[in-house]
């Protein structure tokens, strides 16, 4: 299903690559990126450690939309989930990555499958 992909692999997807852009771009420490993504000091350890959403990898131009959305948060950080959101529906709405990745795990899905970009 669409919606697991999104949340078992997308979501955690890109907590990780934003993380890692906070820390890098802005040197914010593990907690102030915990605290803005929602998420415990251990998630965003994990994710720097590649020990937790290591399934997807985001193409080069994904990777700037991530960085983009990331820079916007550090600006306004009340806004990280509708940034997060967005991010979401547009990848979800026409990524090969991801209908890629949902192949790999249902087999079932056809090479013509529409279902991630009209969820």
């Amino acid at each position: 299903m669409p919606q697991e992909i999104e949340v078992w692999y997308l979501l955690p997807s890109l907590r990780k690559e934003i993380a890692r852009v906070f820390i890098k771009d802005y040197n914010m420490k593990q907690k102030e990126v915990a605290d803005i993504l929602g998420v415990t000091e251990a998630a965003v350890s994990q994710y720097l450690s590649s020990k937790r959403a290591v399934e997807l990898k985001f193409p080069k131009e994904e990777l700037e939309q991530i960085k983009i959305a990331a820079d916007k948060i550090v600006k306004n950080k009340s806004e990280a989930m509708e940034h997060l959101s967005s991010l979401s529906k547009k990848f979800m709405g026409n990524s090969k990555t991801i209908c890629d990745l949902h192949r790999k795990y249902d087999t079932s899905v056809s090479h013509k499958c529409a279902i991630c970009a009209t969820h």
